[in-house]
């Protein structure tokens, strides 16, 4: 990351100053929290996605560095509304908007950074970008809401979740990637081909995020958190297929319950680890990826597309 970081260092600086542009006040209160966002803000994946693809498929301008500044306000917008859901008080090791300044202003916030964004397209006159963007924040919406749905049934196939990882996450990074593009060359081809690129990105960047809830490291959640707020994953999807009866049987029942004890747990978490669950995964994982190379070879190979890749291997190696 350090070394993507280096290598778009005078860009991120560009989009920083846009950024926090497009997020500035005259309400002291909506300030004050602006301020607090900007401070607390995590890695910028989004961004540079954006900023990469747009350096793939031509020349970064002031199109470019709006876009990349959308898709952090649209994202920042949906984090914010996710800790009110979710009932989070912490995000990324810091406090919540919603656990500082209570639920209602949170929601508010979160309404303030999605016009924020609107504004910053149409004032600009940057329509396709915001048609690209504004469709995934529909996908996003109904990738959720079908994933909750499911939830109370227990009913999700492969199928399912992978139609519910695309919406709820790969369609953000798929857009990041097909507007970044779009600001560059405005060339419709190679948008649709970044675009499935950040698709494929995506969907293993989900499940990688999935496989957290299995692993042992400090990864800023709860080890089976996801079990115990009814989130059916791939590795508990693979199992309850190739488990036996009386497994599935027990799995389903705690699956079920409200509250979850740490034995409850431990058990779903060893009969992942046992059928193979984690492994199936990570070759799912791995899948995506490569094809997401296969697309990337329709670019010619520089320095940008290196940076690209190394980005792209850091979204399935990090730790958190």
């Amino acid at each position: 990351m350090n070394e993507i970081r280096k290598y778009l260092e005078n860009e991120l600086k560009t989009f920083e100053v846009t950024f926090n542009q497009a997020v500035e006040s005259s309400v002291p209160l909506l300030d004050r929290i602006m301020k607090y966002i900007v401070k607390t803000k995590g890695k910028q994946l989004r961004p540079m996605f954006v900023l990469l693809s747009a350096k793939m498929c031509g020349t970064l301008n002031e199109k470019s560095y709006r876009a990349a500044a959308l898709i952090e306000l649209l994202h920042t917008a949906t984090l914010v509304h996710d800790d009110v859901v979710d009932d989070a008080d912490t995000r990324r090791g810091f406090f919540s908007i919603n656990a500082l300044w209570k639920n209602k202003i949170a929601v508010l916030v979160g309404d303030y950074l999605l016009s924020k964004g609107l504004l910053l397209s149409l004032d600009n006159g940057d329509f396709r970008i915001l048609q690209i963007l504004a469709s995934a924040v529909r996908d996003m919406s109904e990738g959720e809401l079908l994933q909750a749905e499911k939830a109370r049934k227990l009913d999700i196939t492969e199928e399912i979740y992978f139609d519910i990882i695309r919406c709820k996450t790969a369609s953000l990074i798929a857009s990041a990637c097909g507007a970044g593009a779009y600001s560059a060359a405005q060339n419709y081809e190679q948008t649709e081909l970044m675009r499935q690129f950040g698709e494929k990105v995506g969907m293993a960047f989900q499940i990688r995020d999935d496989l957290f809830d299995y692993g042992k490291e400090d990864v800023g959640k709860p080890t089976g958190n996801d079990i115990k707020e009814k989130k059916m994953t791939l590795p508990l999807i693979y199992t309850l297929n190739h488990c036996d009866a009386a497994t599935k049987r027990k799995i389903m029942r705690i699956f079920r319950h409200a509250e979850k004890n740490k034995n409850e747990l431990n058990l779903i978490l060893s009969a992942v680890e046992s059928s193979g669950g984690i492994r199936y995964a990570e070759e799912v994982m791995q899948r995506y990826i490569q094809e997401a190379y296969e697309i990337l070879k329709a670019f010619p190979d520089n320095e940008i597309k290196t940076q690209l890749v190394r980005l792209v291997q850091y979204t399935i190696e990090r730790k958190k």
